[in-house]
């Protein structure tokens, strides 16, 4: 994933710059496409902050995942409304990052909410994430683990 946003800082919800390569690295990252003018998104939303928070503040041990929200909002000042109000304490692509469209030529986004669940490489596990966590709650996490070639000790 450090590959996928190589030489590029990701922002945190309160607009500070974070480095992908530190924040990302050794995790299963979710690539969330989304945008608040979006019905299904803000529906989505809150579902992906639970599992989010879940994963990673009621563990005994976090989970090795994050989230890099990939906006398609009209402006930065909505992406930043939308993180503000909705989101979990995840990242995201700043809001004037023309990479933004290279991401969803690459995992061939046509409709949103879209979450691409990928490993360190950018390879993708599966592009399914949002009915994944619909259908099977926290239990998708050790699929995406194992697909992810992270060894550690991680137990849900």
């Amino acid at each position: 994933m450090v590959d996928v946003f190589s030489g590029r800082l990701l922002v945190d919800k309160d607009g500070r710059s974070v480095d992908p390569e530190e924040a990302l690295q050794n995790k299963v990252v979710g690539l969330y496409f989304s945008a608040a003018w979006c019905a299904p998104c803000r529906d989505f939303t809150p579902v992906l902050c639970d599992f989010y928070t879940e994963l990673l503040e009621e563990a005994e041990s976090p989970a090795p995942f994050e989230v890099v929200f990939i906006s398609s909002d009209h402006s930065a000042e909505e992406m930043a409304g939308y993180m503000r109000a909705m989101h979990g304490d995840w990242l995201a692509l700043p809001y004037h990052d023309p990479y933004k469209h290279d991401l969803k030529k690459k995992y061939n986004i046509t409709a949103i909410p879209k979450l691409v669940i990928v490993k360190q490489t950018g390879e993708v596990i599966t592009d399914k994430g949002r009915k994944q966590i619909r259908d099977k709650g926290l239990s998708c996490f050790r699929n995406w683990l194992e697909g992810a070639d992270i060894f550690q000790n991680f137990s849900s």
